[in-house]
């Protein structure tokens, strides 16, 4: 069988990267996608072919498709891991701010998705995998857009999927939990920037120590490639994936629970 070719986006680091050399290793063709294409020489001198992306610039991403298959003559999984957490009160987080929020973490990757779909129903076999979070299927405090740009891929991808099995394509969701990467420390930082001054303060400086404290329990990010590459492999995989700290107890908890419990839950090592 021919090696699949990969587009993989937010690539320059954590689980992106991670997922970028197993497959390489494994023997894809991979292509590699982000802003920073500094961070992913060392991708590059592994076989990965390197595009700089930007998911909010739609004449980029057309583009990049159209260098992929005019090289390759096909793309077979799209993995959508662009992403970020804007953190902060829901009172004050600027509304530019979560528009951004959505712009890369729901409408870049359904641009995405939209652009390499007719190039998976030509050849009727495709794989789109998108990275949502546990924080996909619960909001805690402080995290309100992140947990509805989450909320909103998951919705996309569930309606998705029923639209294109029929063509061969497979949608799948990863739900990761907590996973070593550079994105707790950035979503610290911004949450304390945002509402570390205003009413919301106390709650956001213990907010931002809970991530500082609990970040030496996260998985590391190898543990979301080997299920990304089992998604991608498995003859007929499942509709979501899950691992990484926290993530098993935590969804099993979401269903369990009455609202209100969640919230006293997400509330303890708050107060």
């Amino acid at each position: 069988m021919d090696k699949k070719v990969v587009l993989i986006t937010g690539a320059s680091s954590g689980m992106g990267k991670e997922t970028a050399k197993l497959l390489l290793q494994n023997g894809y063709i991979v292509y590699v996608a982000a802003r920073r294409v500094v961070m992913m020489e060392d991708l590059a001198k592994l076989g990965a072919k390197v595009l700089e992306m930007d998911v909010t610039n739609d004449a980029i991403m057309v583009k990049s498709i159209d260098v992929i298959v005019q090289a390759e003559g096909r793309i077979d999984v799209l993995v959508n891991n662009a992403g970020f957490g804007s953190y902060g009160a829901v009172e004050d987080v600027p509304i530019s701010d979560a528009k951004y929020q959505l712009d890369v973490n729901v409408f870049g990757a359904a641009r995405l998705m939209q652009l390499v779909l007719p190039h998976m129903r030509k050849q009727h076999f495709g794989r789109i995998i998108n990275i949502s979070s546990i924080g996909g299927k619960f909001a805690t405090p402080l995290g309100g857009w992140y947990h509805a740009s989450k909320f909103a891929l998951e919705a996309l991808s569930d309606s998705l999927r029923s639209e294109v099995r029929s063509f061969g394509v497979d949608v799948v969701v990863i739900e990761p939990g907590g996973v070593k990467s550079e994105w707790s420390d950035i979503a610290a930082e911004n949450l304390l920037k945002v509402s570390g001054n205003g009413a919301y303060k106390n709650l956001a400086a213990k907010f931002g120590d809970l991530v500082k404290k609990q970040g030496h329990r996260a998985a590391e990010p190898i543990v979301i490639a080997r299920l990304i590459q089992k998604a991608i492999e498995a003859r007929q995989p499942k509709t979501r994936y899950t691992g990484g700290f926290g993530a098993r107890p935590l969804l099993f908890l979401r269903k369990v629970l009455s609202d209100r419990m969640m919230d006293k839950l997400f509330m303890i090592p708050l107060k």
